[in-house]
């Protein structure tokens, strides 16, 4: 079989992702904008209508896992097409639920768990195995169609229910998801191709060297830990942008604004990353997007004028938009090509549980405090300790640079 990494086979696959993305991404942004139906037609509290989306979370982040899994073993196309068929029930059996809990497991469970998680980690690791030249920007495209789904989904879902009503338009979206992804699905069935040449890391890891002098195992822990410290940081402005404003006196339809504002230089930020990262490579990418987000949270103490909440919102989004897709250009760097998906999965999910921890302790820390300031410098702290795990990995890379470099051979 001839290579076909970067032809144009590659980048039209990379545009079957993107869109898969796009729309399987509904599934972490839909719940947001139901939430306040939801819990009136429940009669519930905020608290419980909010388990709905903790559940949606918790299971893109494990379901992410099982579906890289998946992929690794059969190809991306069956994961894909199973997210499809569970996007459909979940959405349908949310919108017929009779009560809160079957909602929120339909939810966690089908539409986070089980199809939402199979549009976004395992299709970032299969762009990063059809490219090598350019493959910093493709999982960077493939990890913005999330953010594209956040800036197109909920218009269209809040017109739908200001039409329909929320049942209703979620139903319609589980079978727009099926008919709609399924075809997209079947121009994912060619499996990967195998590499030309392999990289040094590769062949070393191929002869039963470990990566950066590490286990697999031991190199995919040092990324968790750096992917939840990086993600407890990010998550302060992010969750918290909102009511921040409001404790300034500014109203929450601003913070609702600086949100909006953040997440679309996030878009940029994930596509300028990709190319930032196919010159320096992933580690080194995240070591910028790292450190420009910790000066961005430090400008979050000094400034907070309405004017220049926006401007600083904006850098906080340019800044950090690429450390997410760093991780799975990492990963594709550093591991074995059969292992990729699962990998990246595993590393995604802590980025995740980094974004939970990091929106509570943030809250908590303003209880105990009664200041977002300490919330910033908390932030600042945890950001901090990405830096320096990921400065020391950047050691280990130089360090092994340092020694023999083997040969490429054909696979």
């Amino acid at each position: 079989m001839s290579d076909v990494t970067d032809s144009r086979a590659a980048w039209l696959r990379l545009a079957a992702i993107v869109a898969l993305s796009t729309i399987g991404g509904v599934g972490m942004w839909s719940v947001v904008v139901v939430l306040p139906h939801v819990e009136a037609e429940f009669g519930a509290s905020r608290g419980a209508a909010s388990l709905p989306y903790t559940l949606t979370m918790l299971g893109f982040g494990a379901g992410g896992i099982l579906m890289g899994r998946l992929a690794d073993r059969f190809g991306i196309m069956v994961p894909v097409m199973g997210g499809a068929v569970a996007l459909c029930a979940g959405y349908v059996v949310a919108g017929l639920a009779p009560s809160l809990l079957v909602f929120a497991l339909a939810q966690g469970v089908l539409i986070g768990g089980l199809g939402a998680s199979a549009a976004f980690g395992p299709l970032m690791a299969d762009a990063s195995l059809w490219f090598r030249r350019r493959r910093g920007i493709a999982v960077s495209l493939a990890a913005a169609g999330n953010y594209l789904a956040g800036a197109a989904w909920p218009p269209v879902l809040q017109a739908g229910i200001a039409a329909h009503g929320w049942r209703t338009t979620y139903v319609a979206v589980g079978f727009f998801c099926l008919l709609v992804m399924v075809p997209l699905a079947l121009m994912l069935r060619r499996r990967p191709p195998a590499l030309a040449v392999r990289t040094a890391a590769q062949l070393a890891e191929a002869r039963g060297a470990r990566p950066l002098g590490l286990s697999p195992n031991g190199l995919t822990a040092v990324l968790c830990t750096a992917g939840v410290a990086c993600c407890v940081a990010m998550a302060m402005p992010q969750v918290h942008i909102v009511a921040y404003c409001g404790e300034l006196g500014y109203g929450v339809a601003r913070g609702a604004e600086m949100l909006s504002l953040m997440l679309g230089f996030g878009i940029v930020s994930r596509i300028a990353s990709g190319f930032i990262a196919d010159r320096i490579g992933g580690l080194r990418t995240l070591m910028l997007g790292s450190v420009l987000q910790g000066f961005a949270l430090v400008l979050y103490l000094f400034f907070d004028g309405l004017t220049s909440l926006y401007i600083v919102s904006a850098l906080f989004g340019l800044f950090q938009g690429g450390i997410v897709p760093s991780y799975a250009v990492i990963v594709r760097e550093h591991f074995r090509t059969g292992e990729v998906g699962t990998r990246v999965g595993i590393v995604l999910m802590s980025t995740l549980v980094g974004m939970a921890l990091g929106g509570w302790m943030s809250g908590v820390v303003f209880d105990l405090s009664g200041s977002y300031d300490a919330a910033f410098l908390n932030g600042i702290a945890w950001n901090a300790v990405n830096v320096l795990i990921v400065a020391w990995l950047i050691l280990r890379v130089r360090g092994a640079a340092a020694g023999p470099r083997p040969q490429a051979h054909p696979v």
